[in-house]
């Protein structure tokens, strides 16, 4: 491996430590839920899940996991239920 990949590693490395460097806007994943699995999305600071508490409640079990998991990866407003 030459030298340049070798720097392009480490910076990556540091840049993966220091998550405050990341801002997230737009996300959709699958979340394994204990009974079924949910499409779980977040854009330009609103989440959407498609089970029925967060259809009821603007919150869930599973954007709260992704808030956490994203922690200081998303805009503040992000993290307030609408």
């Amino acid at each position: 491996m030459d030298q340049r990949m070798i720097g392009k590693i480490e910076k990556a490395g540091r840049y993966a430590a220091e998550r405050d460097r990341v801002s997230i806007h737009q996300i959709s994943v699958t979340l394994a839920g204990d009974n079924n699995q949910h499409e779980v999305a977040f854009d330009n600071g609103t989440w959407k899940c498609d089970c029925e508490c967060f259809m009821l409640r603007r919150v869930c079990s599973h954007s709260m996991a992704l808030e956490r998991l994203l922690d200081h990866m998303l805009p503040a407003q992000a993290l307030q239920p609408a």
